[in-house]
C-alpha cells in the first residue's frame, strides 16, 4: 500500500433493512490534504464517515489506515488510532463547562487520587483555545454560548486529540465568515502537521477555497475522484446528481390574484418594528438580510411564535387575532421553520407519524381514526415528493436531510394552507434536492398559494422570488422587485449602505418613470 495516503477504503459495502447504503466503494485521502467528499443527500457519505469512526461496521470490504490494515468496533478505537469527527449535528453536555467538554473523559487528575485538576483542566484549554486563535472563556458553560460558538467548541475538541485524520461534516453551517476564514486557517495549519482531512459540504463556494481533492458519491456508489483544480463546477454538479442543471431555477411565469396576506405598522420588542408589507396569491415574497436582522422573528410573530407588541395583521383582507401557532393553523397559515430537527420533525416517529401531526382531525370522525384514508394520503405525498424512504412507517430520522425536507412540506401539503411561511427551507440539502424543491415551491404558487421565503442563499432568494424584501436591524431596508434585484443591490439594503432619503427618491423616480 502507497505512503502517500493516511486512509485508503476498498470494496466498502453496507446494507440497513431495505437500502444498500453503500455498494462496493472507494475512498483514498492523501496525507497533509483536504479531501472534499460530495454528493446528494442520500449518497452514502454520512454512512461511509460512520464506518470510518467506528460507528458501523462494514458488511464488506477493507480499510487501510496509516499503512495498516483497520478493524473499527467503536469510536473510542477510532480515537485511539487517531481519526475524529466534528459532527454536522451539534450534541455538548449542556451544564458543563467548555474545559470539561472538550477534554471529557481525558481530564488532568492529582496523580491516583482520580480527582480532577481544575487548574490544570482550564489551563490546557486556554492554551488549545489561544492556538487555534478562539477567543471563548474554558470556564463558561456550553449552554451560554452561541450555536456559533459552540460549533468553534466542537472543532476544537476535535484537533485537541491530535489526530492524523480529522473528518468535518458541514462544519461552517453554524458559524460566521469571519469564523470561517479562521477554520480554513486551521485546517491549513493542520495540513502543514501532515494531518488529513475529510471535509463535507454543500457549499460550493467554500469547496474551491479549501479542498485538494473531490471524491463523488451517488446512491450509494462511487462515481470518481479529481484534484479539485481540475474538475470544474458544472462537472462537480454532473457528477453528483447524474443530469445536467443548466438551470436550477427555471422560474415559470405565475399569474398573482387579490392579497391573500398584509401586514400593517408590526413590531415585536427587540426583534423588528414598523413592517409593512403584503403577499399576493400566486406570489412567492422573499426576505433577505443578514443573520439576526429580524427575518425569521417576523414570520414566527405573524404565526404566533413570538409576541406582538404593536400591529395589525389581515388574511384575505380580514384582521385576524393570532396568539398561537394553532390559531395560525385555523387561519390556513402553515409554516416550514428553519431547524427541522429542533422546531419540525419530531426524530423518533415514523414518517407517516410526522406527516399527519397538524392535520389528524381530518382523519378522525365520532373519535375513529380513518386509518385507510390517512395511509392512502401520506403514501400519495411519497409518491409526489419522490420521498426516498423504503415506506411511510420508517423512522424520519434514518432518512437524508433533502427527504427530511420533504417529509416537512408533506405535512403542510396535506394541511393544505393558503399562506406557507418557507424558512431557509434548502438549508442542509443538496443541489439535486434544491432543485426538485424549487419546482415544488413554483408548484405551489401555481395553486394559487402564497409564499413568502426567508433564505441565506443569495441564488435562492434571487432565483425564487418575484419580489423580495430586505431586513437590516429589525426594519425593512429595501423593497426589490425581481427585475431589479441583484446581488450587489440587496446587499447595499442588508448593510445599512442605502439611506432613507435615497429610497424615497428612487420610488419617487420610480413612480414618475411609470406615469
Amino acid at each position: 500500500m502507497s505512503n502517500e495516503y493516511i486512509l485508503q477504503m476498498e470494496n466498502i459495502t453496507k446494507e440497513f433493512p431495505g437500502v444498500k447504503a453503500l455498494d462496493n466503494v472507494e475512498f483514498k485521502v492523501r496525507k497533509g490534504t483536504v479531501h472534499a467528499l460530495m454528493g446528494e443527500n442520500g449518497a452514502g457519505k454520512s454512512t461511509l464517515m460512520k464506518i470510518i469512526i467506528g460507528m458501523y461496521t462494514p458488511d464488506k470490504g477493507k480499510i487501510i489506515f496509516d499503512g495498516e490494515e483497520l478493524v473499527l468496533t467503536n469510536i473510542n478505537d477510532a480515537l485511539d488510532k487517531g481519526i475524529s469527527m466534528i459532527h454536522q449535528e451539534l450534541s455538548p453536555v449542556p451544564e458543563m463547562t467548555v474545559a470539561e467538554n472538550i477534554y471529557l473523559g481525558r481530564e488532568p487528575t492529582y496523580g491516583k487520587s482520580g480527582l480532577v485538576n481544575n487548574k490544570k483542566l482550564v489551563q490546557m484549554t486556554k492554551d488549545l483555545l489561544k492556538s487555534l486563535e478562539i477567543n471563548i472563556d474554558p470556564t463558561m458553560k456550553m449552554v451560554d454560548l452561541s450555536i456559533a460558538n459552540t460549533q468553534m467548541v466542537e472543532i476544537a475538541k476535535a484537533i485537541s486529540f491530535n489526530s492524523k485524520l480529522v473528518i468535518m461534516d458541514e462544519p461552517t453551517s453554524a458559524i460566521t465568515e469571519k469564523e470561517v476564514a479562521q477554520l480554513f486557517k486551521m485546517i491549513r495549519s493542520l495540513k502543514k502537521k501532515g494531518v488529513g482531512i475529510i471535509y463535507i459540504t454543500h457549499k460550493m463556494s467554500e469547496l474551491y477555497e479549501i479542498a485538494d481533492d473531490i471524491s463523488v458519491f451517488r446512491d450509494g456508489t462511487y462515481v470518481g475522484s479529481e484534484t479539485a483544480q481540475n474538475l470544474k463546477n458544472d462537472d462537480l454538479i454532473r457528477m453528483m446528481v447524474g443530469r445536467e442543471l443548466n438551470q436550477i431555477f427555471n422560474k415559470p411565469t405565475i399569474e398573482t390574484g387579490e392579497v391573500a396576506l398584509s401586514v400593517k405598522n408590526l413590531a415585536s420588542d427587540k426583534y423588528f418594528k414598523d413592517v409593512n408589507f403584503q403577499v399576493r396569491k400566486g406570489e412567492i415574497l422573499g426576505f433577505a438580510g443578514l443573520m439576526g436582522s429580524g427575518r425569521t422573528e417576523i414570520l414566527e410573530a405573524i404565526f404566533g411564535l413570538k409576541d406582538l407588541d404593536e400591529g395589525e395583521v389581515y388574511i384575505h383582507g380580514e384582521n385576524v387575532n393570532i396568539k398561537t401557532p394553532q390559531d395560525a393553523v385555523k387561519n390556513n397559515l402553515g409554516f416550514l421553520t428553519e431547524d427541522r430537527k429542533l422546531s419540525g420533525l419530531f426524530l423518533p416517529l415514523s414518517v407517516k407519524e410526522n406527516m399527519i401531526t397538524v392535520n389528524i382531525d381530518s382523519y378522525l370522525s365520532k373519535g375513529l381514526l380513518n386509518e385507510k384514508k390517512m395511509i392512502d394520503e401520506c403514501k400519495q405525498q411519497k409518491r409526489n415528493l419522490l420521498i426516498k424512504t423504503p415506506n411511510i412507517d420508517e423512522v424520519v430520522g434514518n432518512l437524508s436531510g433533502g427527504n427530511q425536507q420533504k417529509v416537512l412540506l408533506a405535512r403542510w401539503l396535506l394541511k393544505n394552507p393558503d399562506i406557507l411561511f418557507l424558512d431557509e427551507p434548502t438549508r442542509g440539502i443538496d443541489v439535486g434536492a434544491k432543485s426538485e424543491f424549487y419546482n415544488l415551491i413554483f408548484e405551489l404558487a401555481k395553486e394559487g398559494k402564497a409564499v413568502i421565503v426567508v433564505s441565506s442563499e443569495m441564488a435562492e432568494i434571487l432565483g425564487l422570488c418575484d419580489r423580495i424584501m430586505v431586513m437590516h436591524e429589525g426594519k425593512i431596508s429595501g423593497e426589490l422587485s425581481r427585475e431589479e434585484a441583484t446581488q450587489e443591490r440587496i446587499m447595499q439594503y442588508a448593510t445599512g449602505q442605502v439611506k432613507e432619503e435615497e429610497r424615497s427618491e428612487e420610488k419617487t423616480l420610480e413612480t414618475a418613470t411609470v406615469r
